[in-house]
């Protein structure tokens, strides 16, 4: 079992949905999309460990223990498989998890995944490794500098999933991105490529085109949602 207490927001009734942040965020990221949403379903939006209002715990500060940990907060909730929406490193999560949790796992909506750091943009990339390398050189003097290097080591050390893995989800899903995405949009359709039978979309805007523009990445994710 896990050694942390999530944070969460839950509204609405229906089959639960649960959404998951991506890095350095927390479930307010999602807060355009909980109100449209819980008007069909049980919302459930979390704070990832070491997130928000959740505590860091003790357990390692992975992609894939964040997934085990979602494992955990679905048994202890009593939540037999949920859909799941996860945005950036929480569209990671939401990968993992599908595969190593297939039968807690309903439909997918993975927003601005990556496989492994090659996914991502070098603009956007290569501030975010430097600064790994920088918070390393204070991390055993400042608890601050530690923290950062945590979450920057998420967008540097995972997830790396195989492409050829994902064959193995068998789940309904929907691989959505921005046009202008911090993910390169070859890799976005290699990750929808490579789900058999993915839907694959693309929203004005970047990288967060859930929180600014909301209208039509809302209508995109229910329409996929009530097929």
């Amino acid at each position: 079992m896990t050694d942390i207490t999530h944070y969460y927001t839950e509204r609405g009734e229906g089959e639960p949905l649960i959404l998951l942040h991506g890095n350095g965020e927390d479930s307010s990221y999602f807060s355009a999309q909980i109100t449209a949403f819980s008007a069909c379903r049980r919302v459930i939006a979390l704070d990832t460990r070491g997130h928000g209002k959740t505590p860091r715990g003790e357990k390692p500060f992975t992609i894939r223990q964040f997934a085990d940990d979602l494992a955990d907060f679905m048994a202890v909730r009593g939540i037999a498989a949920a859909d799941l929406l996860g945005f950036s490193d929480g569209a990671n999560i939401a990968m993992v998890f599908a595969l190593k949790y297939p039968e807690k796992t309903k439909k997918l909506i993975l927003n601005g995944g990556n496989l492994d750091p090659k996914g991502v943009k070098k603009r956007a990339q290569i501030p975010i490794e430097w600064g790994f390398r920088f918070a390393g050189l204070f991390a055993s003097k400042k608890e601050t500098a530690a923290a950062k290097r945590e979450l920057l080591g998420l967008m540097v050390n995972d997830p790396f999933i195989e492409a050829a893995e994902l064959a193995a989800i068998k789940k309904k899903t929907l691989v959505i991105a921005g046009t202008r995405d911090l993910i390169k949009a070859e890799h976005t359709r290699l990750i929808a490529g490579s789900i058999p039978g993915a839907e694959l979309a693309f929203i004005k805007g970047g990288h967060f085109i859930a929180a600014k523009n909301p209208d039509a990445f809302n209508a995109r994710v229910l329409n996929f949602l009530n097929q």
